[in-house]
């Protein structure tokens, strides 16, 4: 069972520790507002889960946290990436800290990482948009390795309640559509391409 959680978070950071080195150099271009969120969502979700006790089925969500805040840090180094801070972004900035004081207050783990899941849909949004429409900016691997990632959650789970399930199962749905957004324009230009010859 842990075998397997193991093996999900290598795939993540195979994907990821590249992923971040394409920041670096610039051959993908991350927007910073998602990137940000999606390290501060999960960490709150990790947490959240970690104050009932430690279980390795959380390890994929930490794993999750860490390499995005890494990505997050590298994309200060390429000038070119997106930093597009717009009202919707500040909106889910807000969301995401009123997620950490409402945690703070209630010591609620169950309402804690609703909020958590809340503050991350939002935080997807200028990714999703921009992958939409300029798909080259990303690479698809390092959502693929979410999906993989938080699917491992499962094997190692004893518990299976809120607090347990809710984030690996929305890290596997929104990793998803951002893998397949993504993957839509190289299908697009394969299809293109068969019915050109």
């Amino acid at each position: 069972m842990q075998f397997m959680i193991f093996v999900g978070a290598a795939v993540t950071l195979v994907f990821n520790i590249p992923y971040a080195w394409a920041t670096v150099t610039g051959r993908v271009r991350p927007n910073k507002v998602s990137w940000l969120l999606w390290s501060i969502a999960p960490a709150i979700g990790f947490f959240a889960a970690l104050s009932k006790g430690w279980t390795w089925g959380q390890f994929p969500v930490l794993i999750s946290f860490s390499s995005t805040a890494l990505i997050f840090l590298c994309s200060f180094i390429n000038r070119k990436a997106y930093w597009a801070i717009g009202r919707f972004d500040f909106i889910c900035g807000v969301v995401s800290l009123l997620t950490l004081i409402v945690w703070a207050m209630t010591k609620n783990p169950n309402l804690a990482i609703a909020l958590a899941i809340v503050a991350d849909i939002l935080a997807s949004v200028p990714t999703l948009v921009k992958s939409w429409q300029y798909p080259e900016t990303e690479s698809w691997e390092p959502f693929a390795a979410g999906v993989f990632n938080a699917a491992t959650s499962f094997f190692a789970m004893s518990i299976w309640n809120f607090t347990s399930l809710a984030f690996p199962i929305y890290l596997m749905v929104v990793n998803g559509l951002l893998t397949i957004i993504v993957l839509r324009k190289k299908w697009m230009k394969g299809a293109n391409h068969e019915l050109s010859r």
